[in-house]
């Protein structure tokens, strides 16, 4: 056999290939910011912007007519403390940007990151005890009213990141205790202490201010013991399962896809967004790895793909199909 013959002309190539993407596949991510007025670029993020709330409804519209199923939201307060007290308040600028987005786009699926790293005076993803330890317990209480403040103000599915052990079941059970029993949980449950991050903390004002995460985010030497990860997740309720990074994990993702039936997400993270940003910029490689990059993502088995490429692609898709 010739495997060359079908692969001669371009209609017998997309005729027969095995992965595609859709607009569908993707959910993008908002920095939401206090104040008026404010659509500022992220200098490590080219083409990321912080958002305050006036500025959101011609974001939004662009997103939901491109065809991306969603968003998911990260908020930077003006007030931290010890608690992160802003993060579960009624009038927290996630609250108030959820209520906003689902007043103006119904149909448009808000999706929430639960954690507390950018809410913190000391920029850690959880309560400190006297020695600087993250007490996992405690945490958890938190994340779970995190959780439930943002399914009261409308989102359509929380998202927690705090990779604390038993968060998942901890909001399942307050969700259901107060009557939000149909809101999805999508886990980050494999997500590892990585450099891939560091754009990211620039953006949402998050990185911690003395250690690091590497005791409760997991060891990117292991790849097994995100199986158990996943599987504790599911068990405690998880609805959808997060791998974060994603390029430099897809063996994680092909293994958990291969061992569990559940929906898989990856987060495309800012370090990898911005090093195929600047490569593209500085003509090193053409634009269309974007679309190679997020194709060996489907391939490795993710469903739903977290990526702050998701506009571009969606309006690369829809020139094709044009």
């Amino acid at each position: 056999m010739r495997m060359r013959r079908i692969r001669n002309n371009p209609l017998m190539r997309k005729m027969v290939e095995e992965t595609s993407l859709s607009p569908k596949d993707f959910i993008y991510p908002l920095f939401l910011v206090e104040g008026e007025g404010i659509k500022k670029e992220i200098p490590s993020l080219p083409g990321v912007y912080h958002f305050s709330l006036d500025q959101l409804d011609q974001e939004i519209k662009e997103i939901e007519d491109l065809g991306i199923s969603g968003v998911i939201l990260f908020g930077i307060p003006n007030h931290k403390d010890a608690h992160g007290s802003q993060a579960y308040a009624e009038d927290g600028i996630i609250q108030r940007g959820v209520r906003k987005i689902k007043s103006l786009h119904p149909n448009l699926l808000v999706v929430t990151d639960v954690c507390m790293c950018e809410y913190t005076d000391h920029g850690h993803c959880g309560i400190l005890d006297e020695n600087g330890q993250v007490l996992n317990d405690t945490t958890t209480k938190y994340i779970a009213k995190i959780a439930l403040s943002h399914a009261q103000a409308g989102a359509d599915i929380v998202a927690p990141s705090d990779m604390m052990d038993f968060r998942v079941r901890e909001i399942r059970q307050l969700l259901d205790m107060n009557g939000y029993e149909n809101t999805p949980i999508m886990a980050y449950s494999a997500k590892f202490a990585s450099s891939y991050y560091g754009p990211f903390r620039e953006a949402a004002h998050s990185a911690p201010s003395f250690g690091d995460r590497k005791s409760y985010q997991m060891d990117f030497h292991n790849g097994q013991e995100a199986l158990k990860e996943v599987a504790l997740d599911l068990d405690e309720d998880a609805d959808f399962i997060i791998i974060k990074p994603a390029l430099a994990y897809l063996d994680v993702v092909k293994e958990v896809k291969e061992n569990f039936n559940t929906i898989l997400v990856v987060y495309n993270v800012s370090g990898e967004y911005s090093m195929l940003k600047n490569a593209i910029a500085q003509g090193l490689v053409d634009e269309s790895i974007i679309y190679e990059t997020m194709i060996a993502m489907k391939r490795a088995g993710a469903q739903i793909i977290i990526s702050y490429h998701a506009k571009e692609v969606a309006k690369k898709l829809k020139e094709v199909q044009e």
